[in-house]
């Protein structure tokens, strides 16, 4: 899953339950197909074959934050708390807080899929 030891140092030290809601977020993700996560200083990097298609923002005590850049704005949902234009672009960050791998539901799969195949 994670090849990168960039990756499992920012995981270190997580709550059992944050760590087993990134790694349901991962398995889920793999089911669309093929992933690679990589680590930036303060993010896990999501990828499928040619872009990056998620972000890991935050791995809080009991939640996981992720940002999907998504090429036009879906308001009219019940998963994302945000979604906002990056300035001087077509791209929209959708922000999305997973307390439960339940939250992982239909509509969240959706999206999901779209990010994976933009």
């Amino acid at each position: 899953m994670d090849n990168s030891k960039q990756v499992q140092d920012l995981l270190a030290g997580k709550s059992a339950h944050t760590l087993a809601l990134y790694r349901h977020f991962i398995s889920e993700f793999e089911k669309i197909g093929k992933i690679s996560t990589e680590a930036t200083k303060t993010m896990i990097g999501i990828s499928n074959s040619h872009k990056r298609i998620a972000w890991v923002t935050q791995l809080g005590k009991n939640f996981i934050h992720v940002v999907f850049p998504l090429r036009e704005p879906y308001y009219d949902n019940l998963c994302f708390q945000k979604v906002a234009q990056v300035p001087g672009s077509n791209q929209f960050n959708h922000h999305l807080r997973l307390l439960h791998a339940e939250d992982i539901n239909e509509e969240v799969l959706s999206f999901m899929r779209i990010a994976y195949q933009l």
